[in-house]
């Protein structure tokens, strides 16, 4: 039976993540996140464990990573962070690292969407190149998420990957489709999503902008 680490799981992406992947399959989650016993309710206390800690906590790390067979990093901003999750993982041999990040870290959006994405994440995406190419440079078994706009829509799950070195898909997808994928990406056992960089948006958002905006 595997157990998921989820680092951030009081984010919105996690909100959705940790009941489907309760629904979806039989793992045992462990819930990290600062003031977890007070920001997030456990369902199943039988499979999931609730951790207070900051990632800059080594000793929260290690004690976190214990036991792990694979991690989703809800945030990628801060490099520091990124790199003592690393080096936990490392240290107790855990190999799977899902991470979510954003759209335009391979300069990768193109035409008038990607001319408006830098101007509202430029910051952002300067320091999640930093962050991702770390993950990239690990022996992880990593798979980066370059995330489009995000939105909540109840029962979509739709989503659609682009490879490296190809254009953004689309501007939008909702937080329930990352939740899905994530899910897919623990579940799969071809290895089909090892050591890449995916582009996640929803079919047919082909836009100037997302729709909410």
């Amino acid at each position: 039976m595997k157990t998921v680490l989820i680092l951030g799981a009081a984010g919105q992406i996690s909100s959705f993540l940790i009941p489907q992947l309760l629904k979806q399959t039989d793992f045992n989650l462990k819930l990290c996140a600062r003031n977890a016993q007070s920001r997030i309710k456990a369902s199943d206390p039988s499979r999931e464990t609730l951790i207070d800690g900051d990632f800059n906590d080594t000793a929260t790390l290690n004690a976190a990573m214990d036991g792990v067979d694979a991690v989703y990093l809800n945030e990628m901003r801060d490099i520091t962070s990124v790199k003592n999750i690393i080096a936990a993982m490392d240290a107790h041999h855990v190999r799977q690292l899902i991470g979510a990040t954003v759209l335009g870290i391979e300069d990768e959006v193109k035409g008038a969407f990607g001319q408006w994405n830098t101007s509202m994440i430029e910051s952002s995406i300067t320091k999640r190149k930093v962050t991702a190419k770390a993950v990239e440079d690990s022996d992880l078994t990593y798979t980066l998420l370059r995330l489009a706009w995000l939105y909540n829509k109840d029962g979509n799950t739709n989503y659609e990957l682009t490879e490296s070195g190809k254009p953004f898909g689309g501007t939008q997808v909702s937080r329930q489709a990352v939740a899905q994928l994530i899910v897919d990406i623990l579940n799969d056992q071809s290895r089909k999503f090892a050591r890449k960089s995916l582009g996640v948006n929803e079919p047919n958002t082909n836009w100037d902008k997302p729709s909410f905006y």
